[in-house]
């Protein structure tokens, strides 16, 4: 009777050994994820159009994003006027901040091919409807190889950038100018975008669905 107490006893301990080494083992890993992945990706932005059926494409887009990148931040979506083509249907226009080990010029790629599953067919024609528009327009890295633009030129130019951008990265510079992002929104302080506020809740409540951490 003693016997079989005292094997009962060892066997108990040693499944208790057993996990204690598979949660510090976890913990460990969980670490060094978190540290080479989390800090030390580039921080990039990507911005998000669309004015054919852009409720549902945007929304669409944003699942994309989120199943391929960690989704970090999605400012307030706008409803735009469309430039250069008045009698379009209107935009909707917004910014998203993703953290992605990518390299630029493959991420570019990446945001072509979710274009194309979304039935976006790129013309020579650039104010054409379209179902989706994702373009990177700031990539926050130093490793960035020469001849490739690390922000978009239109950034100081349109205001549905410009504005969305500095909600999510205020202080972030232009690597070219160095004139930062807020500086650049404050010129179009008369913009005439109407924000999207219910629409902008519902995307960001569709991101903490899919799991992607949000800031907001």
């Amino acid at each position: 009777m003693s016997n079989h107490v005292i094997l009962s006893e060892a066997k108990y301990d040693m499944t208790f050994d057993i996990r204690l080494l598979t949660l510090d083992l976890s913990l460990v890993t969980l670490h060094f994820f978190t540290f080479d992945f989390g800090l030390l990706m580039p921080r990039v932005f990507v911005a998000v159009g669309s004015n054919i059926d852009p409720e549902k494409n945007v929304s669409l887009a944003l699942g994309h994003l989120a199943r391929e990148f960690r989704v970090v931040d999605v400012s307030t979506f706008y409803c735009t006027e469309p430039e250069g083509r008045p009698e379009q249907p209107p935009y909707y226009n917004g910014v998203v901040e993703i953290e992605t080990p990518v390299s630029a010029v493959d991420l570019k790629q990446h945001l072509r091919q979710i274009e194309g599953r979304l039935g976006r067919n790129r013309t020579e024609d650039k104010f054409a409807p379209r179902p989706i528009d994702l373009d990177i327009v700031l990539y926050c890295d130093d490793n960035v190889p020469p001849g490739i633009e690390k922000s978009d030129p239109e950034i100081s130019s349109r205001a549905f950038i410009a504005v969305p951008l500095s909600e999510l990265a205020p202080d972030l510079a232009l690597p070219d100018s160095g004139r930062p992002i807020k500086d650049i929104a404050s010129g179009f302080a008369g913009h005439s975008m109407k924000p999207l506020l219910e629409y902008t809740r519902t995307l960001r409540r569709e991101m903490e669905d899919n799991r992607a951490p949000m800031s907001k």
